[in-house]
């Protein structure tokens, strides 16, 4: 999303009229005026599909400010001032359809307005929504964005593009919650990093991909590589195709009351023990949910408990972060024991029925949690390694005021 302008004057004849649709380009289009997330130059080439060279411009009479509560920003009227931007000129009709479609999945259309050039005033175009319910908040900082989003963003737009003649707009805007979300999975994958002690010093480089199709791109994504790697002796391997399941991080919760040594436990259907044909599907199971952008594991953790279990937890205490299946699920697991008030009188059904849950609240005491690991009516691998974790925390939980 590039931004918004709140307070729209449309200073350009016909097109501009309030409930006229939005403009037709014809081949003598004027550039485009970027002055939000598109001013990031890695994420205007991922959208294009080439590097651009876009020239320094402002907008008289308007300045940027953050979106309240949001992760762009949006224009508003100030008189004497200018928006910060760029041009970008000699734009083809098929970058046009590229931008329109990135755009689209936001709801901009593209309006025009006069800017101030390297030549000075010209007509110029600049994408806005066709609704605008945001506030305005802060002034809006490039920099401060291309930090905290720009990497995330630049990402995300790489799938949405990678949909670009395959699906509408519309579509692609119906999962950008998920695409975002696995856009921060990468963010975070990149920057994590472990002790390397019994390791061997190998890293990302030493892995080269010459082959790398999506098939398959909706809630999770199924990533085919053709690939080689170093092997340990420093020669490389013959090349292989192998197949990756793609997923969003996520964490997972185990309510724990030491008040009353019990556990809160989640039952729902679960499709990866359906679709083998599993005569049980319904798992108990954690807490579960996928990490969005921009929010951390234990924001995730503590939104995730009181969605599903009605909870507003205490403490939270790290068990682990991991990859449950490495040689082909790439997810990041991080799971939890968060302290909280078990007391009976719970709700006992929980989920978000826009997600379309329906989930079971079970309480347990700790003494039939561990009977149940050890008859094997337990075999969700988080709740295991955290009923595992609790099996040797437990005491220095319960001994805390």
């Amino acid at each position: 999303m590039s931004g918004d302008i709140a307070g729209w004057r449309r200073p350009f004849g016909r097109a501009g009229r309030a409930g006229e649709p939005p403009l037709e380009l014809t081949h003598a289009m004027p550039p485009l005026f970027f002055f939000g997330t598109l001013r990031f130059r890695p994420l205007l080439a991922t959208v294009l599909g080439r590097d651009p060279q876009p020239e320094d411009a402002t907008l008289p009479g308007f300045r940027a400010v953050w979106a309240q509560g949001e992760a762009f920003p949006m224009l508003v009227d100030s008189s004497g001032q200018a928006a910060e931007g760029v041009l970008l000129r000699d734009v083809s009709e098929a970058e046009l359809a590229r931008l329109r479609f990135y755009e689209g999945a936001f709801c901009y259309d593209l309006v025009p307005v006069e800017v101030a050039g390297p030549h000075g005033p010209e007509p110029a175009q600049v994408f806005t929504p066709r609704d605008a319910p945001w506030q305005p908040g802060a002034p809006w900082s490039l920099d401060t964005w291309i930090r905290d989003w720009g990497t995330l963003t630049r990402i995300a737009a790489g799938e949405v593009m990678r949909a670009h003649g395959r699906e509408t707009a519309q579509e692609v805007a119906a999962r950008l919650p998920i695409i975002r979300a696995r856009a921060q999975a990468h963010v975070n994958a990149a920057a994590r990093r472990r002790p390397v002690t019994a390791s061997s010093p190998l890293t990302h480089d030493d892995v080269e991909v010459t082959r790398l199709d999506r098939p398959y791109e909706k809630f999770f994504t199924v990533e085919e590589y053709e690939t080689r790697f170093r092997r340990f002796d420093g020669g490389w391997s013959a090349s292989g195709a192998r197949a990756v399941f793609n997923a969003a991080e996520a964490v997972t919760v185990l309510p724990y009351d030491p008040a009353r040594d019990m556990v809160m436990l989640i039952e729902q259907l679960r499709m990866g023990p359906y679709a083998l044909g599993d005569p049980q599907p319904w798992f108990l199971e954690p807490v579960a949910g996928i990490v969005d952008a921009g929010e951390s594991h234990e924001e995730t953790a503590r939104r995730e408990t009181l969605e599903e279990a009605h909870l507003t937890l205490d403490a939270l205490h790290k068990v682990a972060g991991y990859y449950p299946s490495p040689g082909g699920i790439a997810q990041y697991l991080v799971s939890y024991v968060g302290i909280a008030d078990l007391r009976d009188e719970r709700k006992r059904t929980g989920g978000l029925v826009s997600e379309g849950e329906n989930i079971r609240n079970v309480l347990v005491s700790y003494d039939a949690l561990v009977a149940m690991l050890d008859s094997g009516e337990l075999v969700n691998a988080p709740l295991i390694l955290t009923v595992q974790w609790l099996m040797l925390n437990r005491d220095r939980l319960r001994a805390c005021p």
